[in-house]
């Protein structure tokens, strides 16, 4: 199971794993908190669509099962409201009813459900960061790690099911700086803009930056996934509203990504089974 905030997070992070293990016989279930609402039309062929200004809720849900049929997940929402990213100094108040106001204990009641009923051995969401600071990845964050020790106990709410202890449990790791650097300096040296320089200089000239501080969760897990890249490319194109065909997350041949950083990094950061670290499989000791 792999939590997320918006449709599109479950394409740019771990898609090619999902994949994987969906192709090796596993039941892979993306849980969406919200619907992307508030988000911002990111393509500008999206942004001529008089749907996508009509009901970007509903189109993005559209996108949102293509992009599960390319990956071969199941998926399912928790149906609350994007929160938007505030902008200005200081920020703004987040929107009334928004999925980052609503506090973890009633927030986190769905997840604790879907948990029981699902019955997983492995989730991932993001770290305490939310991967990188949006107020709804962050929230995605707090209530994953509620939902997963509610889940387990015999006290919380029993009409929502039999109890699960989840053997494992994982950071996505998709923003880490082994990543980044890796492979801007292996576009620079083939003469290449990198998409990643501004990051690099932010982390670099930021000691205190959100990304960062979230290289203390180190790469426990790592998977050679590139075999699977092409259902990942086509799921995040799925997402016509958010992903630009010529933008960040197509700026690297995949021919230079596969032979340079052919991976999906996880850490692990609760368990309650035996595995040995680093780990090349997020079911090592269970299989």
């Amino acid at each position: 199971m792999a939590v997320h905030a918006h449709p599109d997070d479950e394409s740019s992070k771990g898609a090619a794993t999902s994949a994987a293990y969906v192709e090796a016989g596993a039941e892979v279930l993306v849980v969406t908190c919200t619907g992307g609402e508030r988000g911002d039309i990111l393509n500008k062929d999206a942004d001529e669509l008089a749907h996508a200004h009509r009901d970007l809720a509903g189109l993005r849900h559209q996108e949102m099962a293509t992009a599960a049929s390319k990956i071969g997940i199941k998926q399912t929402w928790l149906g609350y409201m994007d929160s938007g990213l505030p902008e200005g100094d200081p920020l703004p108040p987040l929107p009334f009813g928004a999925f980052a106001t609503i506090p973890v204990e009633i927030a986190a009641v769905p997840l604790v459900r879907i948990i029981r009923e699902f019955r997983p051995h492995v989730i991932t969401t993001y770290n305490e960061f939310g991967g990188y600071p949006h107020p709804d990845h962050i929230h995605t964050h707090v209530i994953s790690v509620f939902a997963l020790k509610a889940a387990a106990d015999p006290e919380y709410h029993p009409e929502l099911g039999e109890v699960w202890q989840v053997p494992k449990f994982y950071y996505d790791n998709s923003m880490n700086l082994e990543k980044f650097t890796t492979l801007h300096e292996a576009m620079v040296e083939r003469g290449l803009e990198s998409p990643y320089t501004w990051r690099l200089e932010q982390a670099e000239g930021e000691e205190d930056s959100w990304i960062v501080r979230a290289q203390r969760h180190k790469n426990t897990t790592r998977l050679h996934a590139s075999h699977y890249f092409g259902a990942r490319d086509e799921a995040l194109l799925s997402h016509h509203t958010q992903i630009d065909p010529q933008g960040f997350f197509f700026a690297i041949p995949r021919d230079l990504e596969k032979e340079i950083y052919p991976y999906e990094d996880f850490t692990l950061i609760e368990s309650t089974i035996e595995t040995e670290l680093p780990e090349t499989d997020l079911f090592a000791g269970l299989r």
